[in-house]
């Protein structure tokens, strides 16, 4: 048990109330406990006696008295209730930037992005740990799909949200895929154009192409270029949609007849064909580079590393990543 500390109010907890601060600072310390302390007049702010709702400002210093839990060891991003650590560090370790507005995470293939029927854990419910002094909580603000891994942007106020969620709404983002497909399309590059509508089916919504003018049917517009290839069998894709359909490329890679490896709705079956060996069965579909107006001005560019099912088969048929020709 440590000693007596004395700890200075930051600058971004001012009005804070001080129950919070130290839910914030020593998640393991109980309300009863905490309460006693107050009462007792053990925990003191600039040698005063307080109560629990108490409004702390920056430079005050509080005195902490000897306890039996630690303090919470703050990361780049520090949590108001770290309620579950698991999400907290999970979190941690998908980070690729963060700033005051902006938090940009490489979001691994497998975890879904919001909840559903049968999701029990998914990046929105994660972030409820990385939740502001404030108590504001990080917002998303665009999607990828469940199995689709790479840059995941989120918002860290409701401002920056704001902004965010117009320049996706705007078109004001470039979102760069990497995919790779059974076969090699005829052209080289070229704009996909259709229109997709949702149907049910016992797997889920699946997206099918749709008619001019269907009930419920979106437009969608998805450019791709070959970056490579293995042969005639397999084409290393790079992928850029226009509009932001559910399913966009996965679709529009199976309407020109090559779809994106391990995909689970959209990979048409053929008995006479085998997935290669070396490959695992797992959708090779990556959210590879976003350039997106940061909110405070300029613009935020951000690539994220492969997963290394895609990494693993990027080295086995020897793509050359220096063919991408990316812009950082």
């Amino acid at each position: 048990m440590a000693g007596i500390e004395h700890r200075q109010v930051e600058a971004d907890e001012t009005g804070m109330r001080l129950d919070r601060w130290f839910k914030v600072h020593y998640p393991g310390l109980g309300f009863g406990p905490l309460q006693k302390l107050l009462r007792s007049g053990q925990i003191r702010v600039d040698g005063g006696r307080v109560k629990s709702d108490t409004r702390v400002q920056p430079g005050q210093v509080i005195r902490i008295p000897p306890m039996d839990v630690d303090a919470k060891k703050t990361g780049p991003i520090a949590g108001r209730d770290l309620r579950n650590a698991s999400d907290h560090e999970l979190l941690s370790r998908m980070l690729l930037h963060e700033d005051a507005k902006v938090i940009v995470l490489n979001k691994p293939p497998g975890i879904a992005v919001q909840g559903g029927s049968g999701v029990n854990r998914h990046i929105d419910q994660m972030l409820e740990a990385w939740t502001s002094p404030k108590g504001e909580k990080p917002r998303l603000v665009h999607r990828l799909d469940r199995d689709t891994s790479g840059v995941l942007v989120i918002a860290r106020t409701r401002g920056a949200a704001q902004k965010l969620t117009a320049a996706f709404r705007e078109r004001d983002t470039k979102k760069t895929y990497w995919a790779l497909v059974k076969g090699v399309p005829r052209k080289r590059e070229d704009k996909l154009s259709t229109w997709l509508v949702k149907e049910q089916t016992p797997d889920g919504d699946r997206m099918r192409i749709a008619k001019h003018g269907e009930e419920g049917a979106d437009h969608a517009i998805s450019y791709y270029k070959i970056l490579e290839q293995a042969g005639q069998n397999f084409a290393w894709l790079q992928m850029e949609p226009y509009t932001g359909r559910t399913h966009q490329l996965r679709v529009h890679a199976q309407y020109i007849g090559h779809p994106i490896l391990g995909d689970p709705k959209y990979f048409d079956d053929d008995t006479n064909w085998n997935f290669p060996g070396g490959v695992q069965n797992r959708l090779h579909l990556h959210a590879r580079h976003i350039d997106i107006p940061h909110p405070d001005g300029g613009r935020l560019k951000i690539t994220a590393p492969m997963p290394q099912h895609m990494t693993q088969s990027w080295n086995l048929f020897g793509f050359d990543l220096d063919n991408a020709g990316e812009e950082d």
